[in-house]
């Protein structure tokens, strides 16, 4: 028989145990000696390839002297790791709402993004950020914007690292066009563009106003994929109310096949950063004019 590919929630599980591991400074010989839990059990937990008894997960959290609220979102999700799909819950704190995100993000081998409305986050200065932020979440307050823009910036270091990932996004024209936070923002935004497009594990793709409707008008979304041959890609869609992990062989085959649209409707690399040159000339000219 076939084993079934780990769920969402088993991979986050798998995720968040490895990092309380870590974070207790702790080798597997170490945590085997003091739970009499085997290596090869340990490992298969930590990869993902089994979904660990609620006993089991108790004697590793007690081991790695995990504090109530960490203790009930791991043990939340031991209860539910078999089973397929995800929604998370929209909430102002930045646990809640971005971290599954996040770590999926920081294990990752590629990310293909589309976006409608937005630059993507992995390509956002600072200031844009900042700009953005507050602009769709209005109750947002200072600390708020402060993590929210620092997580952000500091996920961007994936894009750096010794084995970056390899990140295709597809924009469309409408977020080059809108003007968060100002011309300057603005400029200084196409002008991040401009330098990442040049990066060989970086592909920027345009899709301008003339095509008209397109697949990606019914919203954004991100498709993961992991270096690991049994982990299967993750669709996921950031919302108002919910986030959403999919995980379904039908899900993932029609986001893949609606992003390939969506880059075969694009402009081509080289085009879209005219395009990008040409939306940064309008916005100083408009700078000047004003």
């Amino acid at each position: 028989m076939t084993a079934k590919p780990p769920t969402v929630r088993r991979r986050r599980l798998a995720a968040e145990l490895r990092r309380l591991r870590k974070a207790a400074e702790l080798s597997h010989e170490e945590v085997t000696e003091r739970t009499g839990i085997s290596r090869t059990t340990l490992y298969r937990i930590e990869s993902a390839r089994v979904t660990p008894q609620p006993r089991t997960v108790i004697a590793i959290l007690d081991t790695y002297r995990v504090g109530d609220a960490d203790r009930s979102e791991i043990l939340e999700l031991a209860k539910g790791a078999d089973t397929p799909g995800w929604l998370r819950p929209y909430h102002s704190d930045l646990r809640e709402q971005l971290t599954a995100y996040i770590a999926f993000e920081a294990e990752a081998s590629g990310v293909r993004n589309y976006q409608s409305l937005f630059i993507p986050g992995l390509l956002q200065t600072e200031r844009y950020a900042r700009a953005v932020i507050p602009g769709v979440w209005p109750s947002a307050t200072t600390k708020d914007i402060d993590q929210h823009v620092q997580a952000r910036m500091e996920r961007q270091a994936l894009l750096t690292k010794d084995d970056p990932l390899d990140f295709t996004v597809v924009i469309d024209e409408a977020a080059l066009r809108r003007c968060v936070g100002g011309p300057a923002v603005m400029v200084e935004q196409m002008q991040r563009l401009q330098v990442v497009a040049d990066q060989p594990h970086i592909d920027v793709q345009i899709i301008p106003y003339e095509v008209g409707a397109h697949p990606g008008m019914q919203g954004s979304f991100s498709l993961l994929s992991f270096p690991d041959a049994d982990a299967d890609e993750i669709v996921y869609i950031e919302g108002m109310a919910r986030d959403v992990f999919l995980e379904s062989e039908a899900d993932i085959s029609l986001y893949t096949d609606t992003f390939s649209a969506l880059r075969a409707l694009a402009l081509s690399p080289d085009d879209s950063l005219s395009l990008i040159a040409t939306a940064m000339q309008d916005l100083r000219r408009g700078e000047e004019t004003a």
